[in-house]
């Protein structure tokens, strides 16, 4: 038996205030379309905006359903957006902001599972790393420089 370690390596940002100024825009954006979540259900609105090396920046929000499974979260959102409207542009960074209208979210909000596999399709179409930054409504903001820190050993089309 062989041992495989897996390791990742992520930064956090105390504050806002912390961010570089190019980055601290894409989180503003974010936080604009976290209010433009819809949902009345989980009372839990996520907002993400996307930069695209053509300088365009895309926003997404989570959208519920009462069928919980026909809803679509706000980085999936986004992305979709960006690929359907910019196919041949790359993604450079993304900015999430996730937050509870029951309390304060203080905690960073990483991307859920299904919208790492979504991100992870589009950083092996474009063969470019994807910067991904996320933070609650406050406090610390956690860096990863690509998607593959947050998902290790991901599925792609190279094994199909």
């Amino acid at each position: 038996m062989k041992e495989i370690k897996i390791e990742s390596t992520l930064y956090v940002f105390e504050s806002l205030g912390e961010l570089p100024k190019e980055v601290l825009f894409l989180m503003e954006k974010a936080v604009e379309a976290r209010e433009k979540a819809y949902a009345p259900y989980s009372n839990f609105h996520v907002g993400a905006a996307i930069l695209l090396d053509n300088g365009e920046v895309v926003l997404g929000s989570n959208q519920e359903n009462a069928s919980y499974p026909s809803g679509l979260c706000a980085e999936r959102t986004a992305i979709f957006y960006a690929g359907s409207q910019f196919p041949k542009a790359k993604i450079v960074r993304m900015a999430i902001t996730a937050g509870s209208k029951k309390s304060k979210t203080t905690k960073p909000i990483p991307p859920c599972g299904a919208c790492r596999q979504s991100i992870a399709e589009y950083e092996t179409k474009q063969d470019a790393p994807i910067e991904i930054y996320f933070m609650g409504e406050i406090g610390k903001i956690v860096k990863s420089n690509s998607l593959s820190n947050l998902l290790p050993l991901g599925f792609d089309k190279s094994v199909l």
